[in-house]
């Protein structure tokens, strides 16, 4: 006996093999439901198939959403609690919520299924995905982050992870409410954000770098002229004088690729403000650094590193993959010269996201780049039930603190002093 899926398989190829698409886009969605609903009965109807009332109307809502949205996925997409969508295969759907990830129910009719949702998000930004290029970054319409990769690459069937783009932008007090930050940490970061501090982010994947990144730009001037760069725009600044820029894959001659140094190179000769960089990866690392040294104070960007420490370590390698002539003594000048402060965020193993430290980049001392923690979290010895507790602790400002200069030279001493309880 046929099953549920079987049958819906049965009127999808029927469907899909009748279906006008250029028809297809002068209709409204209310006349795409009707008209796939006559259709759907026609065929149950003819085939005398043994299909409910409510399954029919399952039937028609999925082949909707695979004509105009993401198919099975779709009400995924739609539920605003979710943050992350991880499809490994037509039947392992995966969804990040609040930090945890649990399998959905969801699944797809067969593996071309997925293909198919997949080659339609690439084409819609105008990139492709096959077997000669099984791999491909995209965006879709609502500012969603997604990364494809096809077989044969993907020996168990096409994956697709989705980032989804957050309706509700969340500010420093957001977060301090949520606990990811503590509210003296949230007003020292703003004061960095209107002091033009070069700011660099470090986390982990999912961490919530460009979360934070979006909610520090509430805090640049409306006057400034800010130029951005990604590879997949997400970033969601509010002032009025913004160019994005977004970085452009080899198309099918192979040729025309422009990745991120190539875009923040030419940033610059756009007399940008500040150049913000959504995720610095490899050589433009160095770019990036010139930018900040050479008057673009205030810029920003956030990277993979698992401590502030580590951080450093990593815009050095990305530096030599720029310049790999550069002395080692030489980039470590650079580096303490061109950022301010580091921002380290985690997600911890309850799926909470935290900043872990903030720390400001003071000098060199002899060979080693010298780093003073400003704030730290503290977790507690013990937990419960899972969750991990624990403060926000603080040793204050150094005297040689470039973040007090910054807030002299801005007329933010009092504000900066208050966060630490001092009189201005």
């Amino acid at each position: 006996m046929a099953t549920t899926k079987d049958i819906y398989k049965q009127l999808r190829s029927r469907i899909f093999d009748v279906i006008d698409a250029q028809a297809l886009s002068t209709l409204t969605p209310v006349q795409l439901r009707e008209q796939l609903g006559e259709a759907v009965d026609l065929l149950i109807t003819q085939q005398r198939l043994p299909v409910p009332r409510l399954v029919r109307n399952e039937f028609v809502g999925n082949l909707r959403d695979e004509l105009i949205g993401l198919g099975p996925i779709q009400p995924l997409m739609d539920d605003d609690s979710i943050n992350d969508i991880m499809v490994n295969g037509p039947d392992h759907v995966f969804i990040e919520r609040n930090g945890v990830v649990e399998k959905s129910d969801i699944t797809f009719v067969d593996a071309e299924q997925v293909l198919e949702i997949a080659k339609r998000i690439a084409s819609r930004v105008g990139r492709r995905v096959d077997e000669s290029v099984p791999m491909c970054d995209a965006r879709l319409p609502d500012g969603s982050r997604v990364n494809i990769v096809a077989p044969p690459i993907a020996i168990d069937g096409t994956s697709i992870s989705i980032r989804k783009f957050k309706k509700q932008k969340l500010g420093l007090e957001d977060l301090a409410h949520n606990g990811s930050m503590s509210t003296e940490m949230a007003q020292l970061l703003a004061i960095a954000a209107r002091c033009r501090l070069n700011v660099v982010i470090s986390g982990g994947t999912g961490s919530g770098k460009t979360t934070l990144l979006n909610a520090l730009s509430n805090y640049i001037s409306p006057k400034e002229r800010i130029v951005t760069i990604e590879d997949a725009a997400e970033l969601q600044l509010q002032q009025p004088h913004v160019v994005r820029l977004e970085t452009r894959t080899a198309g099918i001659e192979g040729s025309g690729a422009i990745g991120q140094r190539e875009l923040v190179i030419n940033s610059l000769r756009m007399r940008p403000d500040r150049v913000i960089v959504g995720e610095c990866r490899g050589a433009e690392a160095f770019e990036m650094l010139q930018a900040m040294n050479t008057g673009h104070d205030g810029s920003m960007t956030t990277l993979h590193a698992n401590s502030a420490r580590d951080a450093i370590s990593r815009i050095e390698s990305m530096v030599m993959m720029a310049t790999s002539s550069l002395p080692l003594e030489a980039i470590r000048r650079t580096i303490v010269s061109a950022v301010d402060v580091i921002i380290q965020i985690s997600r911890l193993h309850d799926g909470s996201r935290r900043l872990m430290s903030i720390s400001e980049v003071v000098g060199l001392e002899g060979q080693s780049v010298v780093l003073e923690e400003i704030f730290r979290f503290q977790p507690d010895a013990t937990q419960i039930e899972g969750k991990v507790a624990g403060s926000y602790v603080t040793s204050g400002l150094m005297q040689r603190s470039v973040l007090m200069e910054k807030a002299r030279f801005f007329g933010l001493q009092n504000d900066l002093n208050s966060v630490f309880g001092r009189r201005g």
